[in-house]
């Protein structure tokens, strides 16, 4: 008897669906309340691009002196660098205003829209940078990328409320 498919999916494009928050508070970020999330400032129309904002794990040795075979145990889990490229205004009212380096907090990516039911993942953060980017050719709009340390264990795959 053969293995059992994996259920199709319903793919799609995710920049035209991804939604980016910007959340101040969250009491319990493996649960954000609909409040919480509202309390939010939504990015996605400012948002450029974006790194990282994924986990990765890194693997331990673990060698047995009755094989050759070295084999291994699931080690230490981290974040990448993570970073969103925003566009810049000339006036300075843009996202340095929200996100100065130091500002605490949570950057909420839901990657299928903001739909109740779906999921989202939930990044405690600190900005680390802004840096300006103010376009190399005739043709780059000005932009900042903003750098975020991951401070604590992302909750990943949390249901949307």
């Amino acid at each position: 008897m053969p293995a059992t498919p994996l259920a199709a999916v319903t793919r799609y494009w995710s920049v035209a669906v991804n939604k980016w928050y910007f959340v101040p508070a969250i009491s319990n970020k493996s649960a954000p309340t609909r409040l919480e999330l509202n309390a939010g400032t939504d990015l996605t129309g400012e948002v450029a691009d974006s790194s990282g904002w994924t986990t990765t794990g890194d693997t331990i040795e673990a060698p047995d002196g009755n094989s050759v075979f070295i084999a291994q145990v699931a080690g230490p889990v981290k974040a990448d660098d993570s970073s969103l490229t925003i566009y810049a205004d000339p006036t300075g009212n843009d996202a340095r205003t929200l996100l100065p380096r130091g500002t605490t907090g949570f950057v909420v990516r839901l990657g299928g829209g903001d739909t109740a039911g779906r999921k989202m993942d939930v990044f405690p953060i600190r900005v680390k940078t802004v840096g300006k980017q103010y376009g190399g050719t005739a043709t780059e709009p000005a932009k900042l990328e903003i750098s975020f340390a991951i401070t604590s264990t992302p909750a990943e795959d949390v249901t949307i409320p």
